[in-house]
């Protein structure tokens, strides 16, 4: 069975979705709409040193993944369809303010953009943040988004191994990753730390495995990856953070969430 996000991709549909996620992001400033990639081609946007590792390694674009502001929600169907794209009445009802799905008829590319935050495994908010950085989510909110996912996959394994070589560990957002900030989120929240730690820490150790990856790749990879695992763990935590770890792993810590991005 083919894991979602693994396969094989024509040099041209890579292109097509590469194109049509920045125009997207631009048409969209036009009409004053923010919109900022998320998902693969946010890694493959922000990535262009390094971004050859997701079709070397058999990282397929699916869709088109967009953060979005609530307030700008009811604006976006007639944009899209401004753009040629048709919304999904049930999905775009049922999560109204939440989430928006637009399918394009002829070209056949899929956009599902999320309001103010992710909301799957835990939550993470981009609430006023979204200026930061353009095209994409600021990188801090880019690493989080994978660090999240407690079933992580090899795709979001690839995408990960790319942002930290392509970006060096950091106090702001200025082609950084925010490490303050992704401290402070995890010592807010002890499913948080624990689900990015454990991440952090498998993606040390599968990196190794990757033969595409030279030795200094891999000993960088390492060298990100203890630095931060160094900046969460010595983050003053919450009082509420050392509360909660004190039941641990006893309780599930996280939310059951199919596969996404």
């Amino acid at each position: 069975m083919t894991l979602v996000g693994m396969a094989q991709q024509s040099d041209e549909r890579r292109r097509q979705f590469e194109a049509e996620a920045v125009r997207i992001v631009e048409a969209a400033a036009e009409q004053g709409l923010i919109l900022r990639l998320l998902g693969s081609l946010a890694f493959q946007v922000h990535c262009p040193r390094y971004g050859y590792l997701q079709k070397e390694l058999g990282r397929a674009y699916t869709d088109i993944d967009y953060a979005g502001y609530r307030e700008q929600a009811s604006r976006m169907e007639s944009f899209f369809a401004s753009l040629g794209y048709r919304g999904d009445p049930e999905v775009n009802l049922y999560f109204a303010g939440q989430r928006m799905i637009f399918h394009h008829p002829t070209n056949d590319l899929h956009i599902d953009i999320f309001f103010d935050k992710l909301d799957f495994c835990h939550e993470i908010k981009w609430v006023g943040r979204l200026d930061v950085d353009t095209p994409t989510l600021p990188l801090a909110e880019m690493l989080l988004e994978k660090m999240q996912i407690v079933r992580i996959n090899e795709k979001d394994i690839i995408d990960t191994i790319m942002v930290l070589l392509e970006h060096p560990l950091a106090d702001h957002d200025d082609e950084r990753i925010n490490i303050s900030l992704i401290s402070r989120l995890c010592a807010q929240d002890w499913g948080l730390w624990r689900t990015t730690a454990m991440n952090l820490r498998k993606v040390a150790q599968l990196a190794q495995g990757y033969g595409q990856l030279s030795v200094d790749d891999k000993v960088k990879i390492a060298s990100q990856i203890d630095a931060a695992l160094v900046r969460i763990n010595e983050e003053p935590k919450t009082l509420a953070w050392r509360l909660r770890s004190k039941v641990g792993d006893r309780v599930k810590w996280y939310q059951d969430v199919d596969d996404v991005m």
